[in-house]
């Protein structure tokens, strides 16, 4: 089996559980088989924010973020549950305990995903017997659906397993990148959020293919240093190595806003965080930081300041994650007074490729489930 592994390169699994908190409900009460369920911060209509949902239900055009109300407009059928974190990080245990057995090298990238360096697990079968093995261990044992993708890094790895979900399998080699990746939308590259996307857009560079073409120059002018990173990238190149020890702090990450004008209606306010959310998930993004603590600010009319923090017991960075605990704070803590600014700020963050799988550090899926 050692022949089907490159000499000199590495061979890398990106595991990707598919749509986690809703498949973990559905595997714990089959009656949720086949029916369009939502998981929601608040199962009131009028506060409620989708946090992720089964694909039966995004099928029907539920997304997460959406308001429980939008969602219930374009499925009306939508069956809505509670998150059950605690449940979540049990299954999340499990499923790193499985992953070790087939390497040693599994680098957490949250609690729904990771990487694992397979090059020295020829013993075990050629990649896609293990990529194959792995999907049926998880399923067998804790009936929840997972996408794998087997590449020669780390970024193709997870481009590869965006391209089949549910319970898929996708091989990307680097000979193969510029039939398979480079035809993709800009937006669908990972790495690229909207309004990076939105930036390049104004440059003709609409796909990953228009990216791999632009001068490299224009690149670093445009976005800095991570211009010529997503370049490098888009070719096939990443080398940056599947590593669980490696751990270091990081500062906080927040965003605020002063309002215009003073505000008292809580679905404004709801609007702004939601605004603030995307807004931090950004700024962790760029820095490939994950934070452990949510901390709220409300400066109200008189100019009187507060902030009060949520210590979690899972690391986020996504947008979701960032708004349904900020939500819990603002339910909490705001006296119905109007308000002139509100801020989110993430704290106790670290990088992710730095987070190590023995201190149990984990945050909501962060990518596209």
């Amino acid at each position: 089996m050692k022949s089907w592994y490159p000499k000199n390169g590495r061979v890398i699994l990106h595991v990707d559980m598919n749509s986690f908190y809703a498949s973990v409900e559905i595997a714990d009460n089959p009656q949720l088989i086949g029916k369009p369920l939502a998981i929601a911060g608040n199962p009131d209509e009028r506060k409620g924010i989708v946090v992720t949902s089964s694909y039966e239900a995004r099928n029907k055009g539920v997304k997460t973020t959406m308001s429980l109300w939008e969602a219930k407009k374009h499925c009306p059928e939508l069956l809505v549950k509670r998150p059950n974190f605690d449940r979540y990080r049990e299954v999340s245990n499990q499923i790193f305990r499985i992953l070790e057995d087939y390497t040693p090298y599994v680098e957490p990238v949250s609690i729904d995903e990771a990487f694992l360096d397979i090059t020295d697990s020829y013993d075990l079968g050629n990649p896609l017997d293990i990529a194959n093995a792995i999907q049926q261990h998880v399923s067998n044992d804790l009936h929840l659906p997972c996408s794998i993708g087997i590449a020669p890094n780390k970024f193709l790895a997870k481009m590869a397993s965006d391209m089949k979900k549910p319970n898929g399998i996708t091989i990307l080699r680097k000979r193969d990148v510029s039939v398979k990746l480079w035809p993709l939308p800009i937006e669908e590259m990972y790495g690229i959020g909207n309004k990076t996307a939105e930036k390049l857009k104004k440059y003709q560079i609409e796909t990953i293919e228009d990216l791999v073409e632009t001068d490299t120059v224009l690149l670093k002018g445009l976005l800095g240093v991570n211009g010529e990173r997503l370049k490098t990238r888009a070719l096939g190149e990443d080398p940056r190595p599947v590593d669980p020890e490696r751990a270091s702090s990081f500062k906080s990450i927040g965003s605020s806003q002063t309002f215009p004008a003073d505000v008292s209606d809580y679905d404004q306010l709801l609007a702004q965080l939601r605004n603030l959310s995307e807004s931090v998930e950004k700024r962790l993004h760029r820095k490939a930081a994950v934070g452990e603590t949510v901390q709220l600010t409300i400066r109200y009319s008189d100019r009187k300041t507060i902030t009060r923090r949520m210590k979690l017991n899972q690391y986020i960075q996504k947008a979701s994650n960032i708004l349904f605990y900020s939500e819990q704070l603002l339910e909490e803590h705001w006296n119905s007074e109007p308000v002139r600014l509100l801020g989110i700020t993430v704290q106790n963050a670290v990088k992710k490729n730095d987070i190590t799988y023995q201190l149990d550090l984990f945050h909501y899926f962060d990518e596209s489930n």
